[in-house]
């Protein structure tokens, strides 16, 4: 605080302080995803003081909670888009097999979108058994008796697939999925 603005100051302990507790209390209830709620409240107050040097502010407390508001949606925004971790100690991370396979290295999302694209290269019908009994969970005999399959059919049918997803996951440098 600059200590030539007395007259700051007063409006700042009077207007903005006391709203600190609601705020903090908004902030963790309305974005669990942010870590840090200090920065985000420390961030306010600076953006506040700055606006106020600018022009007269007529509600301390629409305006902070505005702003908290803001900041915490572009770190939910920044933390979906690029989730890194801050570390304090180098020593505390855990260090990566360097032969992790290229599954690890993919976020879920990717897993999804890649076994939907291989479930979806099968023959319909061949999908369609393995839709049923590997994403839906029924069993062999359930399937065959859906889909008016003999059961020995419906077994080569999980087999075939499940073989031909491997080679769409192989053919892409992924082994394991």
């Amino acid at each position: 605080m600059p200590p030539h603005d007395t007259e700051t100051a007063r409006w700042f302990a009077a207007e903005v302080q006391p709203h600190e507790p609601a705020l903090r209390g908004y902030l963790r209830g309305s974005f669990p995803a942010v870590r840090d709620v200090d920065d985000v409240v420390q961030e306010s107050y600076l953006r506040m003081w700055r606006a106020r040097a600018a022009q007269p502010i007529q509600s301390a407390k629409a305006f902070l909670f505005t702003v908290a508001r803001r900041l915490a949606l572009d770190l939910v925004r920044r933390e979906t888009i690029s989730p890194l971790r801050g570390v304090g100690d180098l020593a505390d991370l855990s260090v990566a097999d360097d032969r992790l396979g290229a599954v690890e290295s993919i976020g879920e999302q990717e897993k999804i979108r890649l076994l939907s694209e291989a479930i979806g290269a099968l023959p319909a019908r061949c999908r369609e058994v393995v839709v049923l009994h590997k994403i839906k969970g029924l069993t062999q005999r359930e399937v065959a008796v859906r889909l008016g399959l003999a059961e020995k059919t419906v077994e080569n049918q999980v087999s075939l697939g499940m073989k031909r997803c491997e080679d769409f996951f192989r053919r892409r440098g992924i082994e394991y999925f």
